[in-house]
């Protein structure tokens, strides 16, 4: 397969996850799974494999960007493996960008690691999920973490707000929603400011924070993931509209949402003209470092 043909691609979604070892193994138990499904509404397959993915993007010309979240020290469920997941993506480096995942509470382990996705591997960002993978973002102990990461030069994207997984369970399944609060990512991004952060979907009920927060950092992003664009807070397609259009990425939360169900809702928003290719792929090209 070949490179990322740029000007071939109709948009990039930033936000697609791997729940499949295609072995049978899931990256969450069956309760939280099943939890998340009931939440989204979701009846896509929840677990395609890499290669399914690759198949699904590319009949759409649309390039995915491709992780997991190793939450196993949280969940004690085993997380799939980001190797695995680099390396089945190399095969369709057409459409697939991948991301790694790391466990941050696994300290010094953790940095050794995301530098060898990065080295061996070729992971291009890792992904985080503060609330399943149970720390605080501004933790000063998991600042040498995210010292690696900015010295290796790939971005980090954080999920924030509420979360699908534990969601109408008893107690959430023990997951607490004020670890993914965007202002705890105000203070990584102040005190690294050469590392690119995301944050992932729309951060209710921590909406304005978000927004903040990525006008005043010129290194913080906001993806559009998680939400179908019909349910978007109103301040945040403003925002997108005005002071954050070279802010905002395209991503859709694939297999809980679908780029196609996405791409629908968002060609009926009231986004300006020339606002929509940035939020579909320009912006992307950029902050993901893939341009020549």
């Amino acid at each position: 397969m070949t490179a990322l043909d740029l000007a071939a691609l109709a948009a990039i979604d930033v936000h697609v996850h791997v729940e499949s070892d295609g072995h049978g193994h899931c990256a969450l138990d069956d309760e939280l799974m099943d939890a998340s499904a009931a939440y989204f509404r979701s009846s896509e397959n929840r677990t395609p494999s890499v290669a399914d993915i690759a198949a699904y993007y590319r009949a759409r010309s649309i390039a995915a960007v491709v992780f997991t979240v190793d939450a196993g020290g949280a969940t004690g469920h085993p997380a799939l493996s980001s190797e695995q997941i680099a390396d089945e993506a190399a095969a369709h480096p057409d459409v697939l960008i991948p991301f790694g995942s790391v466990d941050p509470t696994r300290g010094a382990e953790a940095v050794r690691r995301a530098r060898r996705l990065v080295t061996e591997h070729g992971v291009r960002g890792f992904k985080f999920h503060p609330s399943l993978q149970g720390f605080a973002p501004n933790d000063p102990t998991h600042y040498p973490l995210y010292a690696a990461l900015e010295e290796l030069g790939v971005p980090a994207l954080f999920h924030t707000g509420q979360t699908g997984i534990g969601a109408g369970l008893p107690g959430g399944r023990g997951i607490k929603l004020r670890y993914s609060a965007p202002m705890l990512l105000d203070d990584v991004a102040a005190d690294f400011p050469n590392l690119t952060i995301i944050m992932a979907h729309p951060s209710v009920p921590w909406q304005d924070e978000a927004i903040s927060i990525a006008t005043h950092k010129a290194n913080v992003y906001i993806d559009l993931s998680g939400w179908s664009p019909k349910y978007f807070p109103p301040q945040l397609v403003r925002a997108a509209n005005s002071l954050l259009k070279h802010k905002v990425l395209f991503g859709s939360d694939y297999p809980l949402i679908t780029p196609d169900r996405w791409l629908a809702d968002f060609a009926k928003l009231e986004i300006k003209d020339d606002v929509r290719p940035l939020v579909l792929k320009d912006n992307a090209v950029r902050v993901l470092g893939l341009a020549p």
